[in-house]
């Protein structure tokens, strides 16, 4: 009895349905009790500022075919979902809400603001984890987490504590950087660097004492009102003068002295630097150990301060407009020049960054990436690919302490109490009662917060149960892979892996697969500015999931950028359909109540009739089995689900079924036995080979087919089997495949009516003839054949069409294929189409003005064209030439 199944495959009817069944059913939940071997990821928490985009699409599918695979596998698989409470970003999001109304963070208490981002979290959150789900994800949503929960909360104080303990955690003064917009410290990694067309002013600075002076050069004026000393390299014999003198500070009066330094670069401008602690980074350094006092001149906010003198309450920017003008009303501006140069933006709201000294929270990290960087050098966690090691390590051998505070309401508050009788402060992991110090109970918490990657580095332990032990922590830490982006192997993987090793003794994850970013179809990357984002619902609405998710896992070869293109989408969307179809096609004319077992297919490969569609397609199955298996072992996602592309497609359905068609529509009841039992059991082998790329289809049309078990998701990933290997099958196939095709193609070549059957003669030896008559009928269905003629010769007389393979060579008449007059004259009207457009060509490549005026893209166009002409007019001269006059 056939099995019915309706005409098309609609996502939208379907893919609701069975996620909310596989959610229900609690397919994805991993089992703590379990015995069998563990497999375990954590979902890199999206942040909770709004929605997914492609980036989170593409990082979440190739999660999902990892999960789905080893949960096939027989593994015990846990994939941990989560989300972030991403503390600068999502401020920033809720301020700018706020904004719109007229309102703003300090019209609120602390309180009552953190309660307005609360209520954004908890919609935001809805929102993506919906779009998780859309995608497919078989994530175990009973252990969901969010970076601020209790649970987690916990884990950082407990993190924090212990480190302020060790003395890796600690609160000094040091110039961080600063956004004046976000009112707080970002580190070095949330500073994004971009080309910017400035200038370069030359300011000359008095030598006391003397009718000479030095010349600075600076990209930024404004801060030269808190410069401290002027410096040379001590190695520059044009400045062994200034040893020891005293140079008058312009605009501020101030004496300052010249000192020598070695970060100063001799080759830069004059030579000669200004010295400013409170806002470079080098000079910061350079003022430590020469002693130098550090001037802030430039306030949190970006306005200038008291000790800016007349120049306090200008922006800074208004600030430097400011001082070239006084300075260069004094003498002082000696000249100014164009200057490309990198400026540092906030990562978040694109504010100009200020570097500033400012009292904070910093964690060292020397000690913890010691014992990071062994890791990987040893081999315990390994990077996919391995290139991504040395990006690892360079940023590791060359790191600094991680400014880890940050002046938001919205975070993990830092867990320290300050006393204000005796000053004291208190870290603790709960709420002290009363200062370590002096006893007593008036304390106020410390207003900062962490840095948001400061929780995020222990969300491989922390979502475990981490600091208590757990079951789960024992049976799924390490993880067993972290797929991510490699712009954040910095942000995160980094201190992952520095915070895992400290806490659990043990790296937090085996495995690092960097997958690439995805862009346009150009290349760009995605940006609402250029009006190239994409949403990824949007196309899952159009495309369906399916095609979505496979269009992402086809193109994502390991660390290297995706342009996502829509027409890729359309043709995999077109092979959802094929899938479908064929499907559909086959239960139809399958008439089977069980499944195939593997022993009856064996029991046909020992039978000697099989006909070779069946021995090769089962071979070749076998061979797919087996490289699916091994380029996922080897995160090549890309390369397995290409290969069970062209295997479905292209051998599976353009040849094995219609070769098989005539066998399940004939009267031979025992061909039409094996086909049925063939067809059916690599189908649905098929289905569970492609499930964990495109599950909503393949489930549902797994339950259709005879099958085993409850859900596809839970049925065993297919393995390869020694010994049914057919190489002579296999071989055998590819040469008839050769000549059907052939014939095929010289049928399309000269226009032979698809519907017309023709008369094909073919001349073989012997020992092929016995092959190539044992698959006559086959050549005759899909070479739409009428007979087949062995011949040692072919006729000398009409218009004779012929090929040479591998296999035979073949002849068909022409006079039989096609209507010779009526292609007499379409051939000779193509001829003067092409004569007429080449003589056009001709004339216009003659001229001289057309040659010196078009532009080179145009007249190389037109050379171009004028050889595909020539070449199109000598094959229509070819084909007209075997017509009888």
């Amino acid at each position: 009895m056939a099995i019915e199944i309706s005409k098309s495959y609609e996502p939208r009817e379907t893919e609701a349905t069975l996620y909310r069944w596989w959610e229900e059913k609690g397919f994805f939940a991993a089992d703590v009790k379990s015995e069998r071997p563990a497999f375990s990821m954590v979902l890199p928490p999206p942040n909770v500022t709004g929605s997914l985009h492609m980036g989170h699409a593409l990082n979440h599918t190739l999660q999902d075919i990892l999960a789905r695979w080893r949960r096939m596998q027989g593994f015990n698989v846990l994939w941990l979902p989560g989300t972030d409470h991403a503390g600068i970003a999502t401020q920033n999001v809720v301020e700018r809400n706020l904004a719109e109304q007229g309102k703003k963070r300090t019209d609120f208490s602390r309180e009552e603001f953190e309660k307005i981002v609360w209520s954004w979290k908890e919609r935001s959150e809805t929102h993506i984890l919906q779009q998780i789900r859309r995608l497919g994800c078989s994530c175990d949503w009973s252990r969901n987490r969010f970076t601020l929960d209790e649970g987690l909360s916990r884990a950082v104080r407990e993190v924090f504590v212990r480190l302020f303990e060790e003395g890796l955690i600690y609160r000094g003064e040091y110039l961080v950087n600063w956004c004046p917009r976000c009112g707080t410290a970002i580190s070095d990694l949330e500073v994004e660097h971009e080309a910017s067309e400035g200038h370069l002013w030359h300011l000359r600075y008095p030598v006391i004492g003397t009718d000479r002076s030095v010349v600075v050069a600076t990209t930024r004026p404004e801060t030269m009102l808190g410069d401290t000393a002027v410096a040379v390299h001590p190695g520059d014999d044009r400045y062994t003068w200034l040893r020891g003198a005293r140079i008058l500070l312009p605009l501020m009066n101030r004496e300052i002295p010249a000192i020598e330094d070695t970060f100063v670069e001799s080759e830069f401008g004059t030579g000669v630097v200004k010295v400013t602690p409170g806002h470079d980074p080098a000079d910061f350094e350079a003022g430590r150990r020469h002693d130098l006092p550090v001037i802030r001149v430039i306030g949190d906010d970006g306005v200038m301060t008291d000790a800016a003198g007349v120049y306090r309450d200008l922006d800074r920017f208004e600030a430097r407009k400011r001082v070239v003008k006084d300075l260069d009303a004094l003498g002082l501006l000696e000249k100014v020049e164009p200057y490309s140069h990198n400026v540092g933006h906030c990562q978040r709201c694109h504010t100009v960054v200020e570097p500033l000294v400012s009292t904070q929270w910093f964690v060292r990290v020397k000690p913890l990436a010691e014992q990071a960087v062994a890791a990987v050098e040893e081999g315990r966690t390994v990077f996919i690919p391995r290139n991504f090691e040395r990006v690892y390590f360079e940023w590791m051998y060359n790191i600094h302490d991680w400014c880890i505070s940050r002046q938001l309401w919205w975070g993990h508050r830092i867990p320290a109490w300050y006393c204000a009788p005796c000053g004291g402060m208190t870290v603790a992991r709960e709420t002290p009662k009363a200062c370590s110090h002096c006893g007593s109970g008036r304390l106020t918490q410390e207003t900062d917060v962490l840095d948001t990657w400061f929780s995020s580095a222990l969300w491989p332990f922390s979502t475990l149960g981490w600091p208590d032990e757990t079951r789960e922590q024992h049976l799924f830490y390490p993880t067993s892979v972290m797929v991510t982006g490699f712009d954040i192997i910095f942000f995160w993987v980094a201190r992952m892996m520095m915070m895992g090793l400290r806490f659990k003794d043990e790296v937090p994850f085996r495995r690092v697969c960097i997958n690439g970013l995805v862009r346009d179809e150009q290349g760009r990357k995605m940006s609402k500015s250029m009006g190239n984002i994409i949403d990824p619902l949007e196309i899952i609405e159009e495309y369906g999931t399916d095609a979505v998710r496979f269009t992402l896992a086809v193109t994502a070869v390991p660390g290297t950028d995706i342009p996502f293109s829509l027409s890729r989408m359309s043709g995999y969307r077109a092979f959802c359909n094929k899938i479908w179809n064929a499907a559909r096609f086959l239960l139809l004319n399958l008439d089977v109540d069980e499944p195939v077992a593997e022993d009856e297919i064996e029991r046909l490969l020992r039978e000697p009739d099989l006909a070779l569609e069946h021995r090769w397609i089962v071979s070749r199955l076998d061979e797919v089995i087996e490289r699916t298996g091994a380029d996922l072992e080897k995160f090549f996602i890309h390369e397995a689900s290409n290969l069970l592309y062209q295997f479905f497609w292209r051998e599976f359905c353009d040849w094995y079924i219609e070769l098989v068609k005539t066998d399940l529509s004939g009267p031979d009841e025992s061909r039409k036995a094996r086909a049925r039992k063939v067809a059916g059991y690599v189908l649905e082998t098929s289905l569970r080979l492609l499930h964990p790329f495109i599950p909503f289809i393949t489930e549902s049309i797994w339950q259709k087919v005879p099958h085993d078990g409850e859900t596809i998701m839970r049925s065993p990933y297919p393995k390869a089997i020694p010994g049914r290997r057919d190489p002579e099958a296999v071989d055998s196939m590819l040469r008839l495949q050769e000549l059907i095709t052939a014939i095929r193609t010289a049928r399309a070549t000269n226009n032979v009516d698809p519907r017309r059957r023709i008369s094909v003669t073919l001349r073989c030896g012997d020992e092929m003839r016995h092959f190539v008559e044992g698959q006559s009928h086959q050549i005759r269905h899909l070479a739409r054949a009428e007979e087949i003629a062995f011949q040692h010769e072919f006729p000398k007389a009409g218009a004779l069409i012929q090929g040479v393979t591998a296999l035979a060579e073949f002849a068909f008449p022409l006079d039989d294929a096609v209507d010779l007059e009526v292609e007499r004259d379409r051939l000779r009207k193509e001829d003067r189409k092409l004569v007429d457009e080449l003589a056009g060509l001709e004339r216009k490549l003659q001229n001289t003005g057309f040659l010196e005026k078009a532009p080179a893209d145009v007249v190389a166009g037109a050379q171009a064209r004028r050889g595909e002409v020539l070449e199109l007019l000598t094959k229509v001269r070819e084909k007209l030439g075997r017509f009888p006059s």
